[in-house]
């Protein structure tokens, strides 16, 4: 019979870590999202030092998940794109953050 670890059955808050959010780069746009109400993509873009391929994609997967909510319009015939995050993106944010602190503690 297996000896099974003594601390296997502790809570691990590490587990319970959005993996989604935890992404250094998702992690920038959320944050800056949960602070305002709405936010253009260049600014996020400049803010966030990432490529604009690269905000592109993790953009599309915090869309898939819910997170934020992606708004495409044409201001004077120039394409503009919008992000806001979702009730249920501020939720998960809340959530991460609390999280990360049960993981510091």
């Amino acid at each position: 019979m297996p000896v099974s670890d003594p601390g296997e059955n502790d809570h691990n808050p590490f587990a319970e870590i959005d993996r989604l959010i935890h992404e250094p780069a998702r992690l920038m746009i959320v944050a800056y999202l949960y602070v305002v109400e709405s936010a253009d993509f260049l600014f996020l873009m400049h803010q966030t030092g990432l490529t604009h391929g690269n905000l592109s994609s993790h953009m599309s997967k915090l869309e898939g998940a819910g997170y934020i909510e992606v708004v495409k319009e044409f201001i004077d015939k120039k394409p503009h794109t919008m992000l806001r995050l979702t009730d249920a993106g501020k939720g998960a944010f809340r959530e991460y953050r609390e999280r990360m602190m049960e993981v510091l503690r």
